[in-house]
């Protein structure tokens, strides 16, 4: 799996974590940066590079990490077909892929440590939509607020 990966100036206490997660579960990593946490990185900027990995085909799934998690995950939200929420356990961090096709797990630096960003890509990784009736129902009307909300 092709995982964009992004960090504004706050989410890069969890770079290394992250990325080395991604590596160890042999998934290729695109690294959209930033590495520098003294440079003031906007979340939106982040969010709209991820989304477009991901929306462009270069990028199945996308990883965002913010300070807190939450402008990460309303910023990725407003980009047509991107499915992302803020994920600080593995039970939302795997059912949201499972039930609601997440495409982007967004975390907070300041709420998450390391080994827990870990174990939160690897359930966010490792699920898989689970294409039933119900869940394929609801993810239609999703589409349908997105597309009637343009």
């Amino acid at each position: 799996m092709r995982v964009a990966v992004a960090f504004d100036h706050r989410g890069t206490k969890l770079r290394g974590p992250v990325i080395a997660t991604v590596a160890a579960l042999e998934h290729d990593a695109i690294d959209l940066g930033t590495d520098d946490p003294t440079v003031r990185i906007d979340y939106p900027d982040k969010a709209e590079e991820v989304g477009e990995s991901i929306r462009s085909g270069e990028a199945d799934r996308g990883i965002l990490v913010c300070g807190s998690g939450v402008g990460a995950a309303v910023a990725a939200c407003k980009l047509r077909g991107i499915r992302a929420a803020i994920c600080h356990d593995t039970y939302s961090a795997h059912q949201g892929v499972e039930h609601d096709d997440m495409n982007v797990l967004c975390l907070g630096s300041e709420i998450v440590g390391a080994e827990l960003a870990a174990e939160l890509v690897r359930a966010f990784l490792a699920a898989h939509f689970l294409a039933e009736e119900r869940y394929v129902r609801r993810l239609e009307k999703v589409d349908r607020l997105e597309q009637a909300n343009v």
